[in-house]
C-alpha cells in the first residue's frame, strides 16, 4: 500500500509575492508598516494593469513599489517608526508646496485685477472723489458733477436738468438747473446776498411761501467763483431748509439746490453740506464748424 502523499505548503514568496516584496523591503518593520507597504504595492500593480501592464513578476512588482516609495524611506527599514515619519514628512512637504503654488497663483490674479481697475479711464471721478455713503453724478455734456446721498433715486422733473430725491422724505432732494447766459463770471450779477435773495424769491420758492436768507458767501474753487447760500421757505404745512450753489461757466448759469424738511434739518444737514461742497463745474471745449 502506497504511503499517503503529503503536500508541502508553498513558500510565502510564491503564494503571496507582493507580501514577500513588502517583507523584503522592510525586513524589521512592524506588521502595520508592512501592511502600508503592501497596500501601496497593490495600488501600483492595479495602476499598471489598467494601462496594459498585465501581470508582473515579483521582481517587477517590487521595482514598481520601490519607485512609489522614496529611497530615503526604504533605507529606514530597520526603523519602522523612522520610515513612517519620513513618509509623513514627504507627504506634508508636497502639500505645503501645492499650497504655496496656489497662493502664488491667487496673488498673480489679484495683481492682474488691480492693474485692470487702474487702467479704467478717469477712475478718480468715481472713486477718489466719492465719499462713504454718497454716489457720484457726472454730466459730461453740460460739464458738471456732484455727489448725492446713497439711497436717493433719480426722478424726472420738468424744467430741471437732474433731480435725485429720497422716496420716503420727498423734501430731501437735490436738483441742478442750467440756463444760457452771456455773462462770464457770477460776480457780474452782483454780491452773493443780492444774487441769492433774487434767485430764492423768483425761482427757488413758490410765490406763496415766506422765504428767509440765512447766509450767502463767495467761494473760489480751482480758480472758479461760486456763490453758496442757506435759506428757508415756509409753506402752510411745512418749512423747507435748503442750501444752494451757483456759478457761471461754458455760457451757462448753473444752479444746484438741496434741502430737507425743517424737522429733519439737524439730522441731515451735514450730508446736504457735502452735496453742495461737491458741486464742481468743468470748462468744456467749444468747437465751431468751418463753413
Amino acid at each position: 500500500m502506497a504511503a499517503p502523499s503529503t503536500s508541502t505548503p508553498a513558500p510565502a514568496s510564491s503564494a503571496f509575492p507582493l507580501a514577500a516584496a513588502a517583507a523584503a523591503c522592510f525586513p524589521r518593520a512592524s506588521s502595520s508598516t508592512r501592511a502600508l507597504a503592501l497596500a501601496l504595492a497593490l495600488a501600483e500593480r492595479h495602476r499598471l494593469s489598467e494601462v496594459g501592464g498585465g501581470d508582473r513578476s515579483v521582481a517587477a512588482g517590487r521595482r514598481s513599489f520601490q519607485g512609489l516609495i522614496p529611497a530615503h524611506v526604504l533605507s529606514a527599514g530597520d526603523d519602522a517608526e523612522g520610515a513612517m515619519q519620513s513618509l509623513r514628512w514627504e507627504l506634508s512637504s508636497r502639500s505645503i508646496k501645492r499650497e504655496a503654488e496656489e497662493r502664488s497663483r491667487r496673488r498673480m490674479l489679484l495683481a492682474a485685477g488691480a492693474a485692470m481697475f487702474l487702467s479704467w479711464p478717469n477712475p478718480a471721478a468715481y472713486a477718489a472723489e466719492a465719499k462713504k455713503g454718497f454716489l457720484p453724478v457726472t454730466d459730461k455734456k453740460d460739464g458738471y458733477s456732484f455727489l448725492y446721498p446713497f439711497g436717493w433715486q433719480e426722478v424726472v422733473v420738468q424744467g430741471q436738468d437732474k433731480v435725485y430725491k429720497d422716496v420716503i422724505e420727498p423734501l430731501e432732494s437735490v436738483s441742478v438747473n442750467t440756463i444760457p447766459t452771456s455773462k462770464q463770471d457770477i460776480r457780474e450779477l452782483g454780491p452773493p446776498d443780492q444774487v441769492a435773495e433774487a434767485l430764492i424769491r423768483k425761482v427757488l420758492a413758490a410765490p406763496t411761501q415766506k422765504t428767509k436768507l440765512i447766509e450767502a458767501k463767495e467761494n473760489d474753487v480751482d480758480g472758479r467763483t461760486y456763490y453758496t447760500f442757506e435759506f428757508t421757505a415756509q409753506a402752510p404745512n411745512f418749512t423747507r431748509h435748503a442750501l444752494g450753489a451757483i456759478a457761471i461757466a461754458n455760457g451757462k448759469f448753473y444752479t444746484l439746490t438741496t434741502g430737507a424738511n425743517e424737522r429733519r434739518w439737524e439730522k441731515i444737514k451735514d450730508r446736504l453740506h457735502t452735496v453742495v461742497d461737491s458741486f464742481k463745474i468743468e470748462a468744456r471745449e467749444v468747437r465751431f464748424n468751418a463753413h
